[in-house]
């Protein structure tokens, strides 16, 4: 198994959210994360891959996605 030190793992998840920017809330994580933000993430899961990494902070966009859907549905 590959070891993946914190840095690419955060990267991996900034390019995610890059590429799927207008998608499940990823937007925030470009606009309003910084480094420590996604790293406190991937760490409280213990994500230890850039799948698990990514993972870890789709649950929180998302959540603030939904959120986002029902204010503006309000």
């Amino acid at each position: 198994m590959t070891k993946y030190d914190e840095n690419q793992l955060i990267q991996s998840v900034r390019r995610h959210a890059l590429d799927n920017y207008e998608n499940n809330g990823w937007d925030v994580l470009v606009e309003c994360w910084d480094d420590g933000d996604i790293l406190e993430r991937i760490s409280d899961a213990n994500a230890q891959t850039p799948d698990a990494a990514i993972k870890a902070c789709l649950s929180w966009v998302a959540l603030y996605d939904e959120r986002r859907r029902e204010i503006r549905n309000a």
